[in-house]
């Protein structure tokens, strides 16, 4: 014999399934590619054309009269070029310093000057992070990044001398 239960289970299980799978959502303009969600006004009809001379009918399509919006130009550069190191940061497990390179205005390489050493596993540690933490600097342009596992200290640590050398590169 089945539980109570397990049948009151299995019939509000059932229920919410097929409540889910009833559930429509509303139809809505799709956007066209190459359009921006800004671009589109969500809900509202379309023009109709208009009759012209040349179209009495109206069955071409409608000329807009908006004005049309300014291409986003390149952005200015946010830093100066050259090198610059930033802060010492103090770990329980060592130093962490780096040196930014910059060119063209862009971060183009980091190059730690002090990582944690003090035993076989710091050094290890450092050794592994290091590239990992670079390439997350280059793919980001900033010291957003992400921390890694296993090299938390380390990571923070990395991330605060980098904001301080991108702060005094800053243009």
């Amino acid at each position: 014999m089945i539980p109570k239960r397990a049948i009151g289970g299995l019939v509000t299980t059932v229920f919410a399934l097929a409540l889910l799978l009833s559930f429509k959502t509303p139809a809505g303009p799709e956007l066209a590619a190459g359009t921006t969600a800004d671009a589109a006004i969500v809900g509202s009809p379309s023009p109709t054309p208009a009759a012209t001379a040349d179209d009495p009918v109206g069955t071409a399509p409608a000329q807009s009269n908006a004005t049309p919006q300014p291409t986003a130009a390149a952005p200015a550069s946010v830093y100066v070029d050259g090198t610059v190191a930033g802060s010492l940061v103090s770990t329980r497990y060592g130093d962490v310093q780096v040196e930014v390179v910059i060119q063209g205005g862009v971060v183009t390489d980091v190059v730690p000057l002090a990582l944690p050493s003090g035993d076989r596993r710091s050094s290890r540690i450092s050794e592994v992070a290091a590239p990992i933490l670079r390439d997350e600097t280059l793919a980001a342009q900033d010291a957003d990044i992400d921390l890694l596992s296993g090299a938390t200290y380390t990571s923070r640590a990395y991330a605060r001398s980098l904001q301080s050398a991108l702060d005094r590169a800053r243009a």
